[in-house]
């Protein structure tokens, strides 16, 4: 009897296994579904002992709030030394200007000397015209050589006006504005021996504490997850299989443990095009693609389709997405045939197996974890 009922037997077998091919591929479902945040470590600019705290261990805070201040015992001497900087150029500014009014005075006595000696050497020039042999030559050479003297102290005058004035006009207030950056970069130095928060949000995992060292590079001091992390959009992973069947703008379901009983209408936003087990980075090695041993899986975004749809899912939660093909388009084309068009509807209408099926794992999810699970 066996025998004779074989092709029955076997065609039902095929049938059923067409079936499930059917359901799981067109209608994909995964269990390697997340929701990921973003976190931000907490960490100086610098390298620097702990002086004070004044955030706990674990709380909320506000952006721009304190977190802790490290030793600034350098920088505040760093922030005297450029303010002292700038009183010394300023002393220098105001003494240059008194130089300045000294040249002018000098500049007028050498003038004014110049002025006298030419005139006493015009006059005994004329007498010695008149009553020749009445004036020595040797006092009129001497006038001369000390006219020639008051015209190189009119030039040092001069000169020395000239670089009191540079110094006024440029090279001090350069000096100045110096001092000033400094002193600037050293208050910015100071800033930052406190650390404050970038984002609002809640701060884990916090237990820096007074005389610690912490190294900006190797030693972060807790982490700050910013307020909302977590509640854009779902990471699912799928079988590299489903890559030409999952599409942006697909229905998906899913469910997850920290919110049991309850399914979340979702829809696929976007699908990455690249499988990240397949990145390397260049090294002193060739790559053997024999050492990849995880396949990886495509990962697709998965956003509520109602907003708040995930508010309630605790960041970092597991969960289960179901996505479904819909063929809506070609069924209502006229391009679309009636054997094509009967393949459509069959193809969209097994999607609810994999929808009860979706629903029976949302309603045994907290039974096995809480009664079948080993403790």
């Amino acid at each position: 009897m066996w025998f004779e009922l074989r092709w029955g037997i076997t065609t039902c077998l095929i049938l059923t296994v067409s079936l499930i091919l059917l359901i799981f591929y067109n209608h994909p479902q995964t269990r390697e579904v997340t929701l990921l945040f973003r976190t931000v470590p907490i960490v100086p600019e610098t390298n620097g002992r702990v002086a004070e705290v004044y955030a706990g261990m674990s709380g909320p805070i506000t952006e721009g709030a304190p977190i802790f201040r490290l030793d600034d015992s350098k920088q505040k001497a760093a922030v005297e030394t450029a303010q002292r900087k700038i009183e010394q150029v300023q002393a220098e500014l105001d003494l240059a200007k008194t130089d300045i009014d000294k040249a002018e005075g000098q500049l007028l006595q050498a003038q004014s000397a110049r002025e006298q000696t030419l005139d006493e050497l015009e006059t005994k020039q004329d007498l010695q015209k008149r009553n020749p042999g009445g004036v020595a030559q040797r006092d009129i050479e001497r006038l001369q050589a000390r006219l020639d003297g008051d015209l190189g102290a009119i030039k040092a005058a001069q000169a020395a006006r000239q670089n009191a004035e540079e110094r006024v006009n440029s090279v001090l207030p350069a000096q100045r504005a110096t001092a000033e950056a400094e002193l600037e970069q050293a208050k910015v130095e100071l800033l930052k021996t406190v650390i404050r928060a970038g984002v609002t949000g809640r701060i884990e995992q916090f237990v820096l504490r007074v005389g610690d060292v912490v190294n900006p590079l190797m030693r972060p001091a807790g982490v700050l997850i910013p307020e909302g992390a977590g509640h854009q959009a779902l990471q699912a992973g799928f079988d590299q299989i489903e890559a030409n069947v999952i599409k942006v703008g697909m229905t998906a379901e899913v469910t997850c443990a920290s919110t049991p009983w309850k399914i979340i209408p979702m829809v696929v936003t976007q699908v990455q095009k690249f499988i990240a087990a397949g990145q390397f980075r260049a090294g002193q090695e060739l790559i053997d693609v024999q050492k990849v041993t995880q396949p990886g899986t495509l990962l697709v975004f998965l956003e509520p389709r109602y907003k708040g749809g995930i508010d309630d899912v605790t960041p970092g939660s597991a969960c289960i997405a179901n996505a479904y093909s819909s063929h809506h388009e070609e069924i209502a084309s006229n391009d679309t045939g009636f054997i094509q068009r009967l393949a459509y509807h069959t193809t969209d209408g097994v999607g609810l197996v994999h929808a009860l099926i979706l629903r029976l794992q949302a309603l045994m999810l907290p039974f096995k974890t809480l009664v079948f699970k080993e403790h």
